[in-house]
């Protein structure tokens, strides 16, 4: 093969415009690392963000090849690895914060931060799942514990994140609330699962707490959004009960009161602190062999809302930082 190939990178912080396609050195995995030929990545808030320069600490080194998800074909194998070899088909997050991405013909990780991809979706779909799937499981399997019959009330159900906690959440047996601000959102959670959706714009949330939630409040409030999203969180949850979040940082803006008042649980999540400390990244392949389970058993499947090649990178970006769309936005290395 050659010892170079293609990638995407940025030489420093900004508009979407910022990608640059061109020629660096295949990477080499280490004695614990694979090297996976990438067949497809997609776009979450964390890629953008780090392309902002919004969280620099977040950034790998530049100039800098981004992007947390991939799915791809392993190429080699480190003289330590046993858990794959050559030619399986695997997806996870090996990198695009702390350490160089997907956005290339190649990316090397820790052996850890994979795990066999679902056999039931064609293998770039899966490629929309990794941060997204990782974060909902979390959210509800370790920052709460959602169990048959909870009232789960799930922000931004049409959102990355959000489409993705609903089907868990419905696979995990609860009685699942989803928000939407249009029509064709409300619906798209429905058909993942929700038992009922509301408008959040024009509900207020004593109203759909009575409605929908007994007027106690909701066992778990999953929230992705943050900002004002996490203070009226503190509203829906009932006494005792949990909210769990991916944006800590709206909290410093927010009267955490309530928690206190009502002995509520606050959970937070940052799936890729794994790769950023380099550390416990086994966590990051354990989990994504369960989600692939629950893919190859039917209880979730990615909404992918449209598809870009990797020279389009500018283009999704653009589109992703808009949030005119549902689900997730695919990267295909054609």
């Amino acid at each position: 093969m050659s010892s170079e190939m293609t990638a995407y990178v940025i030489e420093e912080f900004g508009e979407p415009d910022a990608f640059e396609r061109t020629t660096v050195d295949v990477p080499e995995p280490g004695p614990d690392e694979i090297r996976v030929e990438v067949v497809a990545s997609s776009v979450n808030p964390v890629d953008y963000k780090i392309r902002q320069g919004a969280i620099p600490d977040f950034a790998p080194e530049l100039p800098a090849r981004l992007h947390c998800d991939v799915a791809g074909v392993v190429d080699a194998v480190g003289e330590d690895v046993d858990a794959f070899e050559a030619g399986d088909e695997v997806y996870g997050m090996p990198g695009g914060a702390g350490r160089q991405g997907a956005l290339a013909d190649y990316v090397v990780g820790n052996v850890g931060t994979f795990a066999r991809a679902p056999e039931s979706l064609p293998l770039s779909d899966a490629a929309a799942l990794p941060v997204v799937a990782l974060t909902a499981w979390e959210l509800l399997t370790d920052k709460s514990s959602v169990a048959d019959g909870d009232d789960v009330i799930v922000y931004g159900a049409s959102g990355g994140v959000g489409h993705v906690g609903v089907q868990i959440a419905d696979h995990l047996g609860a009685e699942v609330t989803a928000t939407g601000s249009s029509e064709e959102k409300r619906e798209l959670a429905e058909r993942l699962g929700a038992d009922a959706t509301v408008d959040y714009t024009e509900t207020d949330v004593e109203e759909y707490v009575a409605e929908h939630a007994d007027g106690m409040g909701f066992d778990v409030v999953f929230d992705p959004i943050g900002d004002d999203h996490l203070e009226t969180a503190f509203e829906a949850v009932r006494p005792y009960g949990s909210v769990v979040t991916t944006e800590s940082s709206a909290a410093q803006d927010v009267d955490l009161a309530p928690m206190h008042e009502n002995s509520l649980e606050l959970g937070v999540v940052l799936v890729i602190l794994p790769v950023l400390l380099g550390d416990r990244q086994e966590r990051i392949g354990e989990e994504l062999a369960e989600i692939a389970e629950l893919v190859d058993d039917g209880a979730v499947e990615p909404h992918i809302d449209d598809r870009y090649s990797f020279d389009d990178v500018a283009e999704a970006h653009r589109r992703a930082e808009s949030g005119d769309f549902v689900g997730k936005l695919l990267l295909v290395n054609e």
